[in-house]
């Protein structure tokens, strides 16, 4: 029997846009999933560049507007991969056209416009996610099952760490992610959200927090050619960054729990250096981007003669997502987060379920990064209000 097809409109095609069409393209070739998904059709403003993207990526058509791709009424899907500043003028008119919206994070630049959109949303009646594709990496899904069968215990401790050095460089141009009105932050919008995401996810709502922001290097010479990899060629002349190179935060969560996050592009060695380790008062969890097929799991209530932490290798088919891969031990990669996220939005669509993590996780996420951002002006610990 023929699946119903969910036509795709993708918005943006830089580097998420290449990760989307990726995980759309795959997804049906290893899930049953409930709609066969079709690469409708790509947008962007650069009419060279989005066309060459169509034919590199997969799709079927491209525009350069994206207000005449959302009216059209062949889409059932759209799919925001802009710039930070473009998702709630994008999201919030596919929403009021009727379509389900996938948006990257973070949700917006401030939290007004993130409500904005979630109200937009919730009007429409339409399905609303956010690509945190990180909860979908076997082995954190695998976390979030243990701390729900209490394995761990009562959480005392969320400790997390999001390290790059891909700006080390002061000759590093100022791309878009450098520049606080299209990003609205630096490491601490781009990096510190997944950490938060994924604190709230599996340890509990952030009640208050206290942190600090800095800029390391507060001029850059401006951006002369963008590439999709999250670089560029510089120019001659000078620009002002204004995002934060360092985002530190200590949170006190509604629980009881306590935690640290500290998000930066400035640590030499560190290409995508996301690990975090989660205390309970029966067990730890530690978790680790880099090696994200493996679990480090300790339980306390094991004979002292072998207690210690173990390593799990989450590729077996009873972990999360990897039986519809590889055999055992074969390992899965990075762009297979986005792979089972999209599967996961498309079950909930056809179960008429509100998909997961969505744009509530969106406004409450933003609330924390909000909050820090007060923290850090006012010198102070301030709590988190949505």
């Amino acid at each position: 029997m023929a699946k119903r097809p969910l036509n795709i409109a993708l918005i943006g095609y830089s580097f998420m846009g290449k990760a989307h069409s990726n995980a759309w393209r795959q997804v049906a070739r290893f899930f049953d999933t409930p709609y066969e998904p079709v690469l409708k059709v790509i947008c962007g403003r650069t009419e060279e560049r989005v066309k060459a993207m169509r034919d590199k990526y997969g799709w079927q058509e491209y525009s350069t507007d994206y207000r005449e791709v959302i009216a059209r009424p062949d889409i059932d899907l759209v799919d925001v991969t802009t710039a930070n500043n473009a998702h709630a003028e994008i999201a919030i008119a596919a929403a009021r056209a009727g379509k389900a919206v996938l948006c990257e994070k973070p949700l917006a630049t401030s939290l007004a416009d993130a409500k904005a959109m979630l109200q937009a949303a919730e009007e429409a009646g339409i399905t609303h996610a956010i690509c945190h594709n990180y909860r979908f990496a076997p082995a954190v899904s695998l976390a979030k099952q243990l701390i729900e069968e209490g394995k761990i215990g009562k959480i005392y401790h969320f400790r997390g760490v999001y390290l790059q050095d891909w700006i080390l460089d002061p000759n590093f141009p100022v791309v878009w992610r450098l520049d606080k009105s299209v990003a609205g932050s630096g490491s601490h919008g781009d990096l510190a959200a997944h950490l938060i995401d994924t604190a709230r996810w599996l340890v509990g709502e952030i009640a208050e927090v206290n942190g600090m922001l800095d800029t390391f290097i507060k001029q850059r010479p401006k951006l002369a050619e963008f590439d999709d990899r999250l670089g560029g060629k510089a120019s001659s002349e000078m620009a002002e960054v204004t995002v934060d190179d360092s985002s530190i935060f200590m949170a006190r969560f509604a629980n009881g729990a306590v935690g640290t996050f500290e998000a930066s592009r400035f640590c030499a060695g560190r290409k995508n250096h996301q690990r975090w380790e989660i205390n309970g008062s029966k067990g730890s969890i530690v978790f680790n981007l880099e090696r994200m097929n493996e679990l480090e799991v300790y339980y306390h209530d094991d004979p002292p003669e072998t207690r210690g932490f173990r390593l799990v290798q989450t590729t077996d088919s009873c972990h999360p997502f990897t039986g519809d891969y590889w055999p055992v031990a074969h390992i899965i990669g990075y762009e297979h987060t986005f792979i089972n996220l999209v599967k996961k939005l498309m079950d909930a669509m056809a179960a008429g379920q509100p998909a997961s993590p969505n744009w509530v996780d969106g406004v409450k996420n933003q609330a924390v990064l909000e909050a820090v951002e007060k923290s850090w002006a006012t010198r102070s610990w301030v709590p988190v209000e949505v």
